[in-house]
């Protein structure tokens, strides 16, 4: 049974993630902040083992990686845990540089640190390893520009790492959708529009199936046939 390892997933699109690895016959470690949160998130699904944490504290990605190494295999790493940093979202020249760098710890540096405990085991399963990234990481929208800058750094970090190991890897645009964060950003609308998460998994599944070479995609781009 192949193990993947997705942070985040007590709600969003991780929780989504989840569920549809767990379906597909996965066995999963996941985590979130919230203990209770994630319990609920997870409760009823098979081989999903839920690790309540913050994934930006090194004792808790350690506990992550112990997890993964007494199942003795790394299929999929997905970095999925981010932040969005302060709210209402600031422009640049507002922002305070130590919010910046706190909601970067999350979603850039914990994302290599992670990665870093967990190379011998991606290496072994020559597994693969994902970021969830953002249209904003490569779009200049106005007071997105903090997010923006941390997700860029995500892309390059899993793209470089991509080079140097030889894994393949992917930075994943996962579109537009319905989650608590996004409401976050936009506090006075109506967000209903966007497509729910459990919508767009099955579009990164397919992309993991389809294996393209290492690069950034965009999650819609791969289409559903056999999900």
């Amino acid at each position: 049974m192949p193990v993947a390892l997705v942070t985040g997933g007590s709600a969003g699109l991780g929780r989504a993630l989840v569920h549809a690895l767990s379906t597909a016959g996965w066995t999963v470690v996941t985590d979130g902040r919230r203990a209770e949160v994630l319990a609920a998130s997870v409760a009823g699904l098979p081989a999903v083992v839920a690790v309540a944490g913050d994934v930006a504290d090194p004792e808790h990605r350690a506990a992550l990686v112990r997890e993964v190494e007494w199942l003795g295999r790394l299929d999929l790493l997905i970095h999925n845990a981010s932040t969005l940093g302060p709210v209402p979202l600031p422009r640049l020249a507002d922002v305070d540089p130590d919010e910046v760098l706190e909601a970067w710890r999350t979603n850039a540096t914990a994302a290599l640190a992670l990665t870093q405990l967990a190379l011998p085991l991606l290496h072994r399963s020559a597994g693969t390893l994902v970021s969830i990234s953002s249209d904003a990481a490569v779009e200049h929208y106005e007071t997105w520009g903090a997010y923006g800058a941390g997700k860029a750094a995500l892309d390059h970090v899993t793209l470089t790492l991509g080079a140097e190991e030889g894994l393949r890897t992917y930075a994943i645009d996962p579109g537009d959708m319905r989650t608590a964060m996004n409401q976050a950003a936009f506090p006075d609308e109506d967000i209903s529009d966007r497509p729910e998460p459990s919508t767009v998994a099955p579009h990164v599944l397919a992309l993991l199936r389809a294996a393209p070479p290492t690069g950034r995609y965009r999650a819609v781009e791969f289409a559903l046939q056999g999900v």
